[in-house]
């Protein structure tokens, strides 16, 4: 969503103008350096977020298939350590909408089912 976002709202999905401080004519009117700064960090974030993706789907895939659990916990940690950092600050700058981190809370409750479903079907 945030590499769709960029290209056609720019603002991220569950924000508001009026919580940001300005439509994004506005901020690039203001200062389109900024607005360009904004959208580079908006594409590298996304950039992350579907390369972490593809590593996860690739444990899954190749390593806890074969019952690997350092596959599996590799998995369950590397989004868990990305969240874990990126989240607190959504609550101090309040930008901790529901539409905003509602498909994280959906990622983080489907990752930690799969996680489980998967332990629990891993050979001891």
């Amino acid at each position: 969503m945030f590499l769709v976002r960029n290209f056609t709202g720019f603002i991220e999905l569950g924000l508001t103008p009026a919580l940001i401080g300005g439509t994004p004519e506005q901020i690039q009117a203001f200062s389109p350096h900024l607005y360009h700064y904004i959208s580079h960090l908006q594409v590298a974030v996304a950039a992350f977020i579907i390369a972490l993706g593809v590593a996860v789907i690739a444990l899954a895939w190749q390593g806890i298939r074969t019952g690997q659990r350092w596959a599996l916990w590799t998995a369950f940690l590397a989004p868990v350590i990305g969240v874990g950092l990126a989240l607190p600050l959504h609550y101090v700058y309040g930008f901790a909408t529901l539409g905003h981190l509602g498909l994280i809370y959906a990622d983080a409750g489907i990752l930690l089912a799969g996680t489980i479903v998967a332990s629990r079907a891993m050979p001891r």
